[in-house]
């Protein structure tokens, strides 16, 4: 056999000598890129950690594989180009590389992007005392990214020979289209940004949407999940948020106890001054309550002589353990000084014809 003539035979418009070059060109740079990774894992990086900063380990840990990824790109294009195709598969093959090269840019900026955000700007937010940044972080990270891919490939398309023009005009209208169709989304979205910027809560918070009471377990773009006192979990749309009245319960300074205690008409005045004396001192003994304490003899009802008797509980402190503490000792004192809580009573007069 003439190996000479074999190798010197045309296949596809290239003889067997070309495409076995080119095929061992490709070969060669996933080779080369292969050891470029076993490199950069085993000596670059063992280097690099000895150093002090941690810099230089996110560029070395971000780029390998992209870098892996841009020689083999590479070794195609070096073997391919010498190649001899159709001017329209030439064509093809040349945008390709060229949107291929293009992405795994994109990738490479992208990749360094997030982890430089890791590393240095997140344990900055939640070293910080406002929750706002921990909120919005996110959201930036996530648009910054997309925006990212959004330029990478739209550079791509473009030095794939495709028109990008039309294409955007054509985006244009079906964003649109789109935007009407999404605009329950939107309204959604400005909701949450609205909640990030105002902070009308945090997650943790207590607060009271609408008919809803319960604490605030997750603040997302869309939506806000809201665990009840009931124990259910509860979605709210952010729009629908932005335009509620919003009370915040764990925002308050003290929680106000108003009673209203009934003593019978049997009772003399000394006996409700020593009442209003009796709630006075037990408010002063509890701890869990602020100074501000308010008694008085508020009425005469139907049945009964009522003392209004309003208290503040300390922000913090157990308000239905506190509420259980000065009732147990407001029954104990008044029923030790023989002071009587009245009920409904009716007395009926009738008259004799």
């Amino acid at each position: 056999m003439n190996f000479d003539n074999l190798f010197a035979t045309t296949y596809y418009g290239n003889t067997l000598s070309d495409w076995s070059i080119s095929i061992l060109i490709i070969i060669g740079s996933i080779f080369i890129g292969k050891i470029l990774y076993w490199f950069m894992s085993k000596t670059v990086k063992r280097i690099t950690h000895k150093t002090k900063g941690k810099f230089d380990d996110i560029i070395i840990d971000m780029i390998e594989e992209p870098l892996v990824v841009i020689i083999t790109v590479m070794g195609f294009w070096f073997g391919l180009n010498r190649l001899h195709f159709s001017e329209g598969l030439d064509s093809f093959i040349l945008h390709s590389l060229h949107a291929a090269i293009i992405i795994n840019v994109t990738w490479m900026i992208a990749r360094l992007f997030d982890a430089l955000i890791e590393q240095y700007v997140v344990p900055m937010a939640q070293k910080s005392d406002t929750d706002l940044d921990d909120m919005i972080l996110p959201v930036i990270r996530k648009a910054v990214r997309a925006m990212i891919w959004i330029l990478g490939i739209i550079v791509a398309l473009n030095n794939a020979g495709i028109q990008i023009a039309p294409l955007i005009a054509g985006l244009g209208i079906g964003g649109l289209a789109l935007a009407m169709a999404a605009k329950d989304t939107v309204a959604n979205f400005f909701g949450g940004f609205t909640i990030f910027t105002d902070k009308p809560f945090k997650v943790g918070d207590r607060v009271k949407i609408g008919d809803f009471d319960g604490i605030i377990y997750e603040v997302g773009l869309r939506s806000s999940r809201m665990r009840t006192l009931e124990g259910r979990m509860v979605t709210i749309p952010n729009a629908k948020i932005a335009d509620s009245m919003i009370e915040n319960v764990s925002e308050e300074p003290s929680r106000k106890i108003v009673n209203t205690l009934g003593l019978v008409y049997d009772v003399t005045a000394e006996q409700i001054q020593q009442a209003m004396k009796l709630l006075e001192d037990i408010a002063t003994a509890n701890g869990d309550l602020e100074e501000k304490v308010i008694i008085g003899f508020s009425g005469f009802g139907d049945s009964a002589l009522e003392i209004t008797f309003i208290y503040y509980i300390k922000s913090g402190a157990d308000i239905m353990g506190t509420r259980t503490q000065i009732n147990l000792e407001v029954l104990k004192q008044f029923t030790a000084h023989e002071l009587d809580f009245a009920y409904p009573t009716q007395m009926i007069y009738t008259k004799e014809v």
